[in-house]
């Protein structure tokens, strides 16, 4: 299969470069701008990201440029394009006139990246500029506040084209940016579009019966839409070989364990369910930080898991649902992003582990594993589900966890999902929740006064997680919500609607 890969120098537009890449049909990864050793067989072209750095930094970003010059295509995408340009003898400077936002280029007619794109408005965000572009290339795009806007390099310069724009593509602001994105890929690159849905699937089970050979496989089943999809996967691939768990941690929402594991029972998996409500609560107990919430249910589920393939027999292998956003979040992966969040997934594994992980949606973005699952006919009422975090409503209720906290939130989010559910506007949103603050305010019922706690509802808008937008619901809509859960939860007086975008903010809030 055709790769697209792209060095990440920490741009927080880094993982929307290969989705865009992804849509066009084509494979690409991501991989750490100091790993230039590590570029696969596969890959056709190389895309350097944007940074929050600066090329005239004293502790520059240190990437080994003669690795991929003379080998492959490459796309420089603003501080990819400053880093070209420094490194090959042109000149970067700070910007007199600091460019962040849309702009306008002007395309030079002889460009040949720009191929049959006219003028268009794209997305700026830089500090420095390009002065001068290195000995024999030329430039092909400016705005009216920067000169350099663009720049080739002369045919026959090099045995592959290197082009450098100082603007985002990937970005939906940048008109024609996939169409700029697809110049590079399928007509200067010269990739096949053989990434799909049908393709993956058939490459993921492949991969997992090379792996497994004749072991039996242990899956966690949480009822989201990653589980799901694995279980489906390693089904068709290993049969009666993979055992599927599904454990009430105490952490679910309502209702939650005894539907998800009939609907697992429907799609003919080999599941069996596990109470464990008690020992992740005692295990919670009086802890409030939440990168150590996160750990500690993280490293129950293993355990559990653990004692589970001794009781089972002979089991080897362990099954995660993870996904790339949980990898990027995570781990410093990618060159100096930092860790915003441990995912259950993939920090909550213990240094000595006797369970080998297979993990076969791990380089898979969200939207492309509901196709994955339409595909392999995961059931519709489980692909639309909206995302739940791994460890659940342990998060969500901010603070240390009691089962009368869980059991106050429990019934707010239900109310407020059944709401969306019955409006229509839960097919609309990417995630929705409510959260239960360590936050007690004063209000007043039947002429009392009352001290209690406050709940804040969170929906959002989003393609893959990475990025999101607040969800803009009805007022009236929330004032129901608000209305029904202050009258029929007992310890809530106070509802508020959380309205940040991620970033700054994420999505869960912790």
């Amino acid at each position: 299969m055709d790769k697209i890969t792209v060095f990440d120098f920490g741009s927080q537009y880094t993982q929307l470069i290969a989705r865009r890449v992804r849509e066009l049909g084509v494979y690409c990864e991501i991989i750490p701008f100091s790993h230039y050793d590590s570029i696969s067989p596969d890959t056709k072209a190389i895309i350097l990201s944007g940074s929050p750095c600066s090329v005239n930094d004293e502790q520059i970003l240190h990437f080994e440029l003669d690795a991929i010059l003379d080998k492959y295509p490459i796309l420089g995408i603003c501080y990819g394009a400053q880093f070209l340009a420094a490194h090959l003898g042109g000149n970067v400077e700070p910007s007199q006139k600091r460019e962040y936002g849309r702009a306008q280029i002007n395309i030079h007619k002889d460009a040949r990246f720009f191929k049959g794109i006219q003028d268009r408005q794209v997305w700026m965000s830089h500090a420095d500029t390009i002065t001068r572009v290195p000995t024999g290339f030329k430039v092909i795009a400016t705005t009216d506040s920067i000169p350099i806007a663009a720049f080739e390099s002369s045919p026959n310069q090099f045995a592959y084209p290197v082009i450098g724009i100082q603007f985002h593509p990937e970005v939906t602001h940048t008109h024609d940016g996939s169409k700029m994105l697809e110049d590079f890929v399928i007509d200067i690159a010269g990739c096949n579009r053989d990434w799909s849905p049908a393709s993956f699937v058939e490459m993921a089970i492949e991969d997992i019966r090379t792996k497994v050979g004749d072991d039996e496989v242990l899956l966690a089943l949480s009822g989201g839409v990653d589980s799901s999809v694995v279980g489906q996967l390693l089904h068709q691939a290993i049969g009666a070989r993979l055992k599927c768990y599904f454990i009430d941690n105490g952490l679910l929402r309502k209702n939650e364990f005894d539907e998800v594991l009939e609907s697992y029972k429907s799609m003919g998996l080999n599941i069996k369910g596990i109470d464990a409500k008690q020992r992740f609560l005692d295990a919670l107990k009086g802890v409030s930080d939440p990168e150590s919430k996160r750990k500690i249910i993280g490293r129950l589920f293993i355990k559990i898991f653990e004692e589970e393939a001794k009781a089972a027999g002979d089991i080897k292998w362990l099954a995660q649902g993870t996904i790339y956003p949980d990898v990027i979040e995570s781990v410093s992966v990618h060159g100096p992003s930092v860790t915003i969040k441990s995912h259950h997934n993939v920090g909550g594994l213990p240094e000595k582990f006797d369970l080998k992980i297979i993990e076969p949606i791990r380089l898979c973005f969200k939207d492309e594993v509901r196709a994955i699952g339409r595909e392999i006919h995961v059931p519709e009422h489980i692909l639309n589900r909206h995302p739940f975090p791994g460890p659940g409503l342990g998060i969500r209720v901010l603070g240390d966890i009691t089962a009368q906290k869980l059991a106050i939130l429990q019934e707010a989010d239900h109310i407020f999902i059944s709401n969306l559910q019955e409006s229509g506007y839960y097919a609309e949103i990417w995630q929705a929740g409510a959260m239960l603050l360590p936050i007690k305010s004063v209000g007043v019922m039947g002429d009392e006064r009352t001290y209690e706690m406050t709940v804040a509802l969170r929906a959002v808008h989003s393609l893959d997680g990475m990025t999101a937008d607040w969800a803009d619901l009805p007022h009236t809509f929330l004032a129901r919500v608000s209305n029904q859960i202050i009258n029929q939860v007992k310890g809530v007086n106070r509802v508020v609607y959380d309205i940040s975008s991620k970033p700054p903010a994420t999505i869960e809030w912790e």
